[in-house]
């Protein structure tokens, strides 16, 4: 590339990288604020959180990556013409081809990151998240201690705690065992924690009383302890986990396994995933193409960069709008498989042919007009507006 390519390069490349970070840092809190209740009212560690928020991200990036290129592009181009080096640049003579040269090999690095998340990086990351959610549905901690909550865990045993220290560690603990018929009992302790032994699933208690009361004759006996290990390991749940489509690795999509029952019950989604994630790829080329078709051309007026760039947006939206309901068909419409690739793959060659010059799109003379006014008296009022 020679310095007029690696200059733009550098443009699109920064606003690509300072785009995507941040609009995959404020979705990503978002999501943290809604995964909250896992360290809240589970038990669970803070590194264990993270860890789960942060397998989201490689989604976010997916979703993300082709409008934060999109918007760079838009950027860049926009700036490269409100500066006149679009014009400085045609006029010297280059091309439209020499021109979207770095911002194609942008594209084509991006579409290729996109590809390996599609494909590989994604249905790995959700699998794990799913794996990690499952372990912590069945945790013990989940199912029965909730501070301030008397939880039944199964017939005829209730348990009860006050408050949880750091630590793991389970404050004001009661347990009530009716499961006998014959015998009841009651277990107070001070304090508490669940330990897994090779043996199995423990809830140690200390500095407590046992109370225990035959039904037969009512007789009642106490019994202190300093530490007292009861067994839970008859409550701990399997942890046995459905795989989604979207949590299947690619492999699996395209050789499903006959014995599975999920595959005939999810055979529509099975095929939506799976063209889905060969399709992601195209979308970034798509976004290219829309954005230097409507800002590739030096333009001399505000008034018509202001128009581009919401022609542009309106495609880029249409396009990816039109693009999640063919996929939504698929699930359930076979015949719609090649409208997934038409969609983006439609995009590219029209706004391709646009930005090389091959092809013109022209703006109807009334929206062109309508534009124009609207632009004249936000101008109008803004300049009145600094005179005053």
């Amino acid at each position: 590339m020679g310095s007029l390519e690696r200059y733009i390069f550098r443009q699109a490349a920064i606003a690509f990288v300072g785009g995507l970070f941040v609009l995959t840092l404020v979705v990503w809190i978002t999501q943290v604020l809604r995964q909250l209740d896992i360290v809240t009212n589970s038990g669970q560690t803070i590194a264990l959180f993270f860890l789960m928020t942060s397998l989201g991200v490689p989604v976010l990036v997916l979703l993300i990556a082709p409008i934060a290129l999109f918007i760079a592009i838009v950027q860049v181009l926009n700036k490269l013409n409100g500066d006149s080096e679009l014009i400085v640049v045609a006029a010297a003579g280059v091309s439209p081809a020499r021109l979207a040269r770095p911002l194609i090999i942008l594209t084509v690095l991006v579409a290729t990151m996109v590809a390996a998340l599609s494909l590989y990086v994604t249905p790995s990351s959700i699998r794990y998240f799913r794996q990690l959610l499952t372990q912590v549905q069945a945790n013990i901690l989940t199912a029965i201690v909730r501070p301030g909550q008397f939880t039944q865990a199964t017939a005829g045993l209730t348990f009860h705690i006050r408050d949880r220290a750091p630590g793991g560690v389970l404050l004001g603990i009661v347990v009530a065992d009716r499961r006998d018929q014959q015998v009841h009992m009651t277990y107070v302790a001070e304090r508490g924690v669940i330990s897994e032994q090779p043996q199995g699933t423990f809830f140690v208690l200390e500095n407590g009383n046992l109370q225990r009361r035959e039904l037969r004759d009512g007789s009642t006996s106490i019994v202190v302890f300093d530490r007292y290990a009861f067994d839970l390991s008859q409550l701990t749940q399997t942890a046995e986990t459905i795989y989604r489509p979207s949590e299947r690795h690619t492999s699996e999509l395209l050789s499903p396994n006959p014995a599975d029952p999920m595959t005939e019950r999810w055979r529509g989604r099975f095929r939506q995933e799976l063209h889905d994630r060969f399709a992601a790829p195209l979308y970034p080329l798509a976004m290219m193409c829309i954005a230097f078709a409507m800002l590739g051309q030096p333009r001399t007026t505000r008034q018509s960069r202001g128009a581009a760039i919401a022609g542009a947006i309106g495609a880029m939206a249409g396009i990816r709008g039109l693009g999640f309901a063919v996929s939504g068909m698929v699930a359930g419409q076979p015949w719609a498989v090649p409208l997934v690739y038409a969609v983006p793959l439609s995009a590219i060659i029209v706004f391709g042919a646009v930005a090389m010059g091959w092809l013109r799109l022209r703006i109807p003379r009334r929206l062109a007009a309508w534009n124009d006014a609207i632009s004249q008296r936000l101008a109008q009022r803004f300049a009145e507006g600094r005179g005053a």
